[in-house]
């Protein structure tokens, strides 16, 4: 299938994992087209507005993204960016179409005691998103995922968007 241009979504504690994994799938194996908010996404977007964030979140990044990957850490789930991200991923409207969803769990974390977002965890539930270990098989695993999250962005009948947006980032 085509190379699809995928938001990354990703709590910046994080960084250093989240670069590796854009570098190695985007940049060496060539399996997407990473478009990634960068370290000055506070001040890039100096708001607390929910609505106003994920205007800028679809309008700067999700317009032309097809599929949104989750990278899930320790303290991913209570990130407020993250939960505003995974909705705005979800909407489908006239800035933007509705992006396929997946999350994978950064290397080195305990999947089994790690908490998924929240907002994830519902689409993994309703069978809109899935979930997955840190892809050792790229182009067998990761290059599929992606693949098969951008044919369920169409059908929105199992999203499943209806939980309060995050208003302050979880302790």
């Amino acid at each position: 299938m085509a190379k699809h241009k995928v938001f990354i979504s990703h709590y910046h504690a994080d960084d250093t994992a989240v670069n590796e994994f854009v570098n190695k799938f985007a940049n060496e194996e060539k399996i997407f087209t990473a478009k990634i908010v960068g370290d000055d996404y506070d001040t890039t977007i100096n708001s607390d507005d929910p609505e106003y964030i994920m205007r800028k979140i679809r309008e700067d990044y999700l317009t032309d993204s097809t599929v949104t990957i989750v990278l899930i850490g320790s303290e991913t789930y209570k990130r407020k960016y993250v939960d505003w991200e995974i909705a705005s991923t979800l909407r489908n409207d006239s800035i933007n179409k509705r992006s396929g969803l997946i999350g994978i769990f950064l290397p080195n974390k305990n999947s089994r005691n790690t908490t998924v977002p929240e907002r994830l965890q519902d689409n993994i539930n309703s069978g809109y998103a899935k979930l997955y270990e840190y892809p050792t098989y790229p182009h067998l695993e990761l290059e599929k995922w992606i693949d098969e999250a951008y044919e369920k962005k169409e059908d929105g009948s199992k999203v499943d968007n209806s939980r309060k947006l995050y208003k302050y980032n979880r302790p």
